[in-house]
């Protein structure tokens, strides 16, 4: 297992503390053929200077701009020399033999070309973290969800989704995949800049004839919200336009203009529900969304004709495989008071 290589890419921004805290516990890993690269997205602090100052053992590499969590991982791909590639967000902390897990379950199967570990809440231990959980889902219009969080419900962990699974989208805040792979499906799409590349990543394996699954026996504890908060209007904005970007481009043409209109519909629902909670700026941010995608209709279709390339298996394959849920989340949500995974 040791001869496996394995390039840690760790995308920063800001709060040094939070980073040093992760590269400490990286350094305390038990897996040792490993090499740890900081790429920092033209931090405003000092953490560059701390970074050479106290871990002249670990590669940084600094960028001119910030170019989001996409493009930072991207960059980070190409100067990894491991033939693993394991990303992880700079606020956690981690079990000391996750690696030895997730290098386990991903040499097990050809097939396999990303594996993500379970994931928890630092500051709430024994419940599950909102970003990953114990592996991602999505519904049919392109709503993730977890084994463990739907929405804003977060589980707590009991043991109940420690199954190794198929699972079809491999958390952002820490998965391994192999570089080959990683590079031949052009990494993240740069232009989503932060949430759902992982999903959009996860959802090209599947098309090219792949497989991404959780390994539980992984353990890893997350902050979150660190860099962007939770309630910050810009999330929202990129969470949405994100996912409709996804639902446009990843779809065959067809399915995705019949599945649009109702896409539209849980939007301005969604847009209305913030205005009831006085939320006005969350609101904006779902018609700026839709504005994005007005004026830019030839992104959206180089993006398609990238898909195309890539398509080795058809939509309705994914769905024999049950790759997404067939009802709407959230009308199982809100509607039907459906809160957990096992419900579903």
């Amino acid at each position: 297992m040791q001869n496996q290589s394995v390039s840690i890419i760790v995308p920063h921004y800001n709060n040094y503390t939070i980073l040093k805290e992760c590269i400490e516990s990286l350094t305390k890993l038990s897996y040792k053929n490993t090499e740890i690269i900081i790429i920092d997205n033209n931090s405003s602090d000092n953490s560059a200077i701390n970074i050479k100052k106290e871990f002249s053992q670990i590669i940084l590499h600094q960028l001119d701009e910030n170019i989001g969590y996409a493009g930072a991982c991207n960059v980070g791909a190409k100067i990894a020399q491991g033939k693993y590639l394991l990303f992880i967000n700079n606020d956690t902390i981690h079990k000391v033999d996750f690696i030895e897990h997730l290098l386990k379950k991903i040499t097990s199967n050809n097939k396999i070309v990303a594996v993500q570990p379970k994931v928890q809440n630092i500051n709430n231990k024994g419940y599950f973290d909102y970003a990953g959980a114990s592996g991602g889902l999505i519904d049919y219009l392109v709503f993730p969800f977890t084994r463990g969080r739907i929405f804003n419900t977060i589980e707590k962990d009991n043991g109940q989704y420690d199954n190794a699974e198929k699972v079809f989208w491999t958390s952002g805040v820490c998965f391994i995949t192999k570089k080959n792979i990683f590079l031949d499906l052009d990494g993240f799409d740069e232009s989503l800049f932060a949430h759902m590349e992982e999903i959009d990543y996860c959802w090209k394996c599947y098309l090219a004839g792949y497989e991404c699954w959780v390994e539980p026996k992984a353990v890893i504890y997350h902050y979150g919200a660190k860099t962007l908060n939770y309630e910050s209007p810009k999330k929202t904005y990129l969470n949405h336009r994100n996912s409709m970007i996804l639902l446009l481009t990843n779809y065959r043409l067809s399915l995705s203009l019949f599945l649009f209109p109702i896409r539209i519909f849980l939007e301005l629902l969604s847009f209305v529900y913030n205005l009831f909670q006085l939320k006005f700026i969350h609101a904006y941010m779902h018609i700026k969304a839709l504005i994005y995608l007005l004026f830019n209709i030839k992104h959206l279709w180089k993006r398609r004709q990238l898909i195309s390339r890539i398509r080795k298996v058809s939509d309705k394959s994914l769905f024999d495989q049950n790759l997404f849920l067939n009802e709407s989340i959230v009308k199982k949500y809100f509607l039907f008071q459906q809160k957990k995974y096992s419900q579903l």
